[in-house]
């Protein structure tokens, strides 16, 4: 008889991994939102879930490909910690904090110093490993609750633990364990008994878990569609969440911090609200905290350390903390979302109605980011402004992803914020959807843009060679002017662009750019150009200095 082949885990089958789960969390999102009751039931498990595995896969895909050229492809402990380490970065909610932390305990165990240089694991270590990440979740989180992903990880390491065998055996033994305790959240979470669903995280991490048992086996496990058992009851004195209506907002930030004031940060966000769960280690933190004072939350990261990418997000009057059912909202004809550069811009685009993206210098929104705020905008007819050229193709994934869920998308290849702004102007929802999207397309490419900026390093440009520190003035994308100071650089973009024309000049100024450039240019505008007139907005803290549109 053929003896059947030992399995185990390798850096191949990490990458395996993360595909299938990002691809078995793409289908499952639309039911793990649904089912979202518990602690907020903001309808956005399955998509943070989502948005999470695929930062951590884009940190795996990175370490293959920087060895693609080699012999040799990244180690097993490279390729772990990079799927760990894109998590923690990526993770997004409550799950998705949760989710990163349970992958942080797995690599301190099967890819810690102490592994060595290991080419993969076995059955022994891996039911190690689980049992750290389980233990490791329940100790980020301040306030520990049964029925959540909490339980469903825990019984997943039980299970793992009383299985002898090699790692197939072992994952198979945690995917079982995990979705036997998913089954049985409803009798112990008293808001998922009433809603008749069973914990949304939970639910996530079964598919993830699912995924590991293809990736091992090569087999994959039947996908199914989880409610509470029928005729459950709920245990009487099964825990509710704390408060009725619970804090307002939601926040989310990286932060580099040592362990100490990692402490203190704990014992403060733990009496600002509720939700708190810190994972990381090592310098590098996530954070995640339901509160009513945002601002609080933020000014405690600053003490702690600093504090970055962070994402504040008002909960609506529907989303409760208590899971009771929401009525359905009725979604709105139209909706426009835009990618901005700045806090500043994202405040006029609201103002002016749009769904906005943060995009933040050096961190581009993921297709992933881009879909979740196409669907927040809850219209049947979306205008995606993705206002950068390198976001081309990631806005395009992006609206693919949605039109595949039954909503118009629009995209308007706009690459500049300036853009965007002419396209909104024209904006009329009560248009024909084809007529709005036309106008806004034409307002749009009637506008010329620039941004001035500040060179980093030495380069050669289309303008010349330019030096670090000297200031560039790029027009509708390529070096035009190399100039010594930002003001007078600014001046000679501007006068070049208006030689072709124009009737409006809006300029977008930067913290970091002279408080005086934008009395300047409009004193240029108003002595050497009658006709023209000029806006000006201010951007924050956006990648360039200082932005200019002509139209």
């Amino acid at each position: 008889m053929a003896q059947v082949p030992q399995t185990f885990l390798d850096a191949l089958a990490v990458r395996t991994w993360c595909g299938l789960a990002l691809r078995s969390l793409g289908r499952a999102r639309e039911e793990i939102d649904a089912i979202n009751v518990y602690p907020v039931a903001d309808g956005d498990t399955g998509t943070n879930l989502c948005l999470t595995v695929e930062s951590a896969t884009a940190a795996v895909e990175a370490v293959f490909a920087g060895h693609e050229h080699g012999a040799e492809g990244p180690s097993f402990a490279d390729a772990l910690r990079a799927m760990a380490h894109g998590a923690l970065i990526g993770a997004r909610g409550n799950s998705g904090t949760i989710l990163a932390q349970l992958l942080r305990g797995m690599a301190q165990v099967l890819a810690s110093d102490d592994a060595g240089d290991v080419t993969h694991v076995d059955g022994t270590v891996l039911r190690s490993a689980l049992r750290r990440a389980a233990d490791a979740a329940r100790e980020a989180v301040a306030h520990p609750v049964e029925g959540t992903v909490l339980t469903v990880a825990s019984a997943a390491a039980d299970a793992a633990g009383g299985a002898e065998g090699d790692c197939g055996t072992v994952v198979l033994a945690a995917y079982e364990g995990a979705r036997a305790a998913l089954a049985a959240t409803p009798r112990q979470l008293a808001v998922l008994g009433r809603a008749g669903v069973v914990d949304a995280g939970g639910r996530g991490l079964v598919t993830v878990l699912a995924s590991l048992v293809e990736a091992v086996t090569g087999e994959a496990v039947p996908e199914e569609t989880y409610a509470a058992p029928a005729g459950a009851e709920v245990c009487p004195d099964a825990p509710e969440h704390a408060g009725e209506g619970g804090p307002a907002y939601e926040v989310i930030y990286l932060l580099e911090a040592d362990d100490a004031a990692v402490a203190r940060l704990r014992a403060r966000l733990d009496a600002l609200g509720d939700s708190l769960v810190v994972v990381g280690g090592e310098g590098l933190w996530n954070v995640h905290v339901h509160v009513d004072d945002a601002g609080a939350a933020v000014e405690a990261g600053v003490e702690a350390g600093r504090p970055y990418r962070i994402r504040i997000t008002h909960f609506a009057v529907d989303d409760v903390h208590t899971g009771g059912e929401r009525p359905p909202r009725e979604p709105a004809q139209r909706a426009v979302v835009a990618v901005v550069p700045g806090e500043g811009l994202a405040g006029l685009y609201a103002e002016a109605g749009a769904t906005t993206v943060l995009a933040r210098p050096g961190e581009p929104p993921a297709s992933g980011e881009l879909a979740q705020a196409l669907r927040r905008a809850h219209a049947r007819e979306v205008v995606l402004l993705p206002n950068d050229a390198e976001l081309r193709h990631t806005a395009a994934a992006a609206a693919e992803q949605v039109r595949a869920e039954g909503v118009r998308v629009a995209l308007i290849p706009t690459r500049s914020a300036v853009q965007g702004i002419a396209a909104l102007a024209v904006h009329e929802p009560e248009r024909r959807f084809d007529e709005d999207v036309v106008q806004m397309t034409s307002a749009a490419g009637a506008t010329r843009y620039a941004e001035v900026l500040v060179a980093e390093h030495r380069s050669w440009t289309t303008a010349g060679i330019c030096q670090a520190g000297d200031v560039l003035g790029l027009i509708d994308g390529d070096v035009a002017v190399i100039g010594p100071d930002l003001t007078g650089t600014a001046e000679t973009v501007l006068d070049r662009m208006l030689q072709a024309g124009g009737e409006l000049v809006t300029l977008v100024v930067g913290d970091d750019a002279p408080e005086a450039v934008a009395d300047r240019l409009e004193a240029r505008v108003r002595e050497s150009y009658l006709a023209v007139d000029t806006v000006v907005y201010r951007g924050g803290r956006q990648g360039a200095p200082l932005l200019i549109g002509v139209e």
